[in-house]
């Protein structure tokens, strides 16, 4: 389109117009600048968009034509603009979040309940998924943000910590108990009991797999679990001795349901929080990251 668009403007105004000297009027512009960007338009198009009259002009057939296209741009263009009108008036806007099924429901859940109540119009789409998922699907913008453990590498990431998580491996009472029974009271909890760890798509599993190897720790009953739910859930009905978060049982703790199992090596505290790509944050993200930022739990 080699025409200026200003042009079709005045094109569009005057056929809505049916006179020039109205248009004229709606645009703020002089008489003779209408009719000479009509002309310009008309050479550049090589033809004759209107026919004159006593009354005003009158659009040709292929004034016709070419209005019926200006009309549904300008409508465009308008609902363009209502759209960004609402969008700044209700704070609209669309983020894509991933997290995990854990740190959604012990974390994120807090975080979305107080952010909705403050910006109810705002659009959220939640991608459930392990936090190594998260972190790719970061990397190819899949998604807006994550809620992940601080990632190794953080190459074009930037990190918004929000709390320390302990993990730790805790057990039934009755199952110790019954353990110490058939092994002995001296017998080594991680090579004679069923260790239960989160399955290997999962940040925490390399995490304590690390942290095992680093320790010499073996464990020869191993069972793989695929959510923190159910580690919590199997430890606290006698299955076996779970690696879980501290904080996500501290409930089961206080009141008996679970007992807490030292190693010799205290596990290191990790950090937990906010994920997102260097640059490419939108006014909808800015505005859950300064929530983020400002909320007290």
């Amino acid at each position: 389109m080699d025409q200026n668009l200003s042009q079709y403007r005045i094109f569009h105004a005057v056929a809505q117009a049916g006179n020039i000297s109205k248009a004229a009027r709606e645009l703020y512009i002089s008489q003779p600048a209408i009719s000479k960007a009509i002309s310009k338009l008309e050479d550049s198009l090589n033809t004759t968009l209107f026919t004159r009259n006593s009354r005003g002009v009158q659009l040709t057939e292929e004034g016709r034509i070419l209005f019926s296209h200006t009309k549904a741009a300008f409508e465009e263009l308008a609902s363009g603009e209502r759209e960004l009108k609402r969008i700044r008036e209700f704070n609209l806007g669309h983020i894509r979040i991933g997290v995990s099924n854990t740190l959604c429901r012990f974390i994120m859940v807090s975080y979305l309940k107080g952010f909705i109540e403050k910006y109810p119009h705002m659009k959220i789409t939640i991608e459930s998924q392990s936090s190594t998922h998260t972190l790719t699907m970061l990397e190819q913008q899949r998604i807006d943000i994550g809620l992940t453990a601080e990632p190794k590498a953080s190459k074009n990431l930037v990190f918004l910590p929000i709390m320390e998580i302990q993990d730790t491996f805790v057990a039934a009472p009755s199952y110790l108990e019954n353990l110490r029974l058939r092994e002995g009271a001296n017998a080594d909890l991680f090579q004679t009991g069923n260790i239960m760890l989160l399955d290997k798509h999962n940040l925490t599993r390399t995490y304590i797999d690390d942290y095992m190897s680093s320790n010499h720790i073996q464990a020869n009953n191993l069972l793989q679990v695929t959510t923190m739910d159910l580690l919590i859930e199997f430890a606290r009905i006698g299955l076996g001795i779970g690696c879980v978060i501290r904080e996500f049982v501290q409930e089961y703790l206080e009141n008996g349901q679970l007992m807490e199992i030292q190693p010799e090596t205290p596990i290191c505290k990790r950090t937990i929080g906010f994920v997102y790509q260097a640059g490419h944050a939108t006014k909808a993200l800015d505005t859950f990251i300064r929530f983020c930022q400002e909320y007290d739990t």
